[in-house]
């Protein structure tokens, strides 16, 4: 798919570029590979006095920001139907939060937070913007 890719090499760029070449302590580098919704949330919740804060937020936007724009540029008119539609003022940052509360309130859902992180990225944001009509 290529969505998934794309979040994961930004991922991994963002990850890269920071020098992450040591593990750190909460939050292993097997954390980095999205494999589930669940594992999206361990690295976009990493709080801020965290060490490895840096990286996971970074990875976390990288992601978010992949997925928006794949999004963006399927659902283009003519294309497939929008799933989103974000506030011309969102930000990645917004969609940060907006995961993160849809996570923590599914966190005992194990369909949901088993389910591949761009579903639940996506369904989170949905649910924060979702399109009228």
């Amino acid at each position: 798919m290529i969505s998934k890719r794309v979040a994961i090499n930004a991922g991994l760029a963002a990850l890269l570029t920071l020098g992450l070449g040591h593990r750190a302590a909460a939050v292993e580098n097997a954390d980095f590979r999205f494999d589930t919704t669940k594992g999206l949330y361990g690295i976009c919740s990493v709080p801020a006095d965290a060490a490895e804060y840096p990286p996971a937020r970074q990875a976390c936007r990288a992601f978010i920001e992949a997925v928006a724009q794949y999004h963006d540029a399927v659902s283009k008119p003519g294309k497939l139907k929008r799933l989103v539609c974000f506030p011309p003022n969102a930000t990645i940052e917004d969609g940060v939060t907006a995961f993160n509360a849809w996570a923590a309130a599914k966190a005992g859902d194990a369909q949901a937070m088993g389910a591949p992180p761009v579903l639940g990225l996506l369904r989170a944001l949905a649910a924060k913007y979702p399109c009228k009509g």
